[in-house]
């Protein structure tokens, strides 16, 4: 495909990425959760929430940018993935929306790292062996086109999830 970018995945702790911008899989009233958005806000220090505060919520499948604060990121980007009710309200095009619309405010931002978790696969219940090939696919067809990413990784949370992106990396052609 002629991609200069790269597409890593790799398990371990978001919060630990040398990157320009985390995205961090938020509920739509962004004053953390549990997870990996509460670990993202404990990481980051009391100062993430006081920016959020500020940013009236974030409708699902949207995303908006703070600071990193103490966490080695330069920016965390925040988007609401879909609850999973079964694959009939528009659960994939809300995913989508998630990778693109984060991905997107990356570029705005002249990131060039970038590091994901797996949105909506966990509380929000969204099946690892669906939500892995839409944030890859969602991802490689960013890339094909955005001028300044580099480098987007996927940090997964467990070996399952790792294992589930690893397949559907294969399965898409992406390495």
């Amino acid at each position: 495909m002629g991609m200069v970018s790269k597409i890593e995945i790799k398990q371990g702790d978001i919060t630990q990425e040398r990157v320009d911008a985390i995205v961090n899989a938020a509920n739509p009233t962004l004053l953390g959760g549990g997870g990996v958005d509460g670990a993202i806000h404990r990481a980051a220090g009391p100062e993430l929430l006081a920016a959020c505060k500020k940013l009236n919520g974030c409708p699902t499948g949207e995303a908006k940018i703070t600071l990193g604060y103490q966490l080695p990121a330069k920016y965390v980007i925040h988007t609401p993935g879909p609850v999973w009710h079964g694959g009939q309200r528009q659960e994939a095009h809300l995913l989508q929306n998630s990778y693109a619309n984060s991905l997107t405010l990356a570029a705005e931002k002249h990131c060039q790292t970038i590091a994901f978790p797996s949105i909506s696969t966990g509380v929000y219940g969204y099946p690892l062996a669906q939500a892995a090939p839409i944030a890859l696919k969602t991802t490689s067809h960013f890339l094909a086109t955005a001028s300044s990413i580099k480098n987007v990784r996927f940090i997964c949370f467990d070996v399952k999830t790792l294992a589930a992106y690893q397949q559907a990396a294969q399965q898409l052609g992406i390495s």
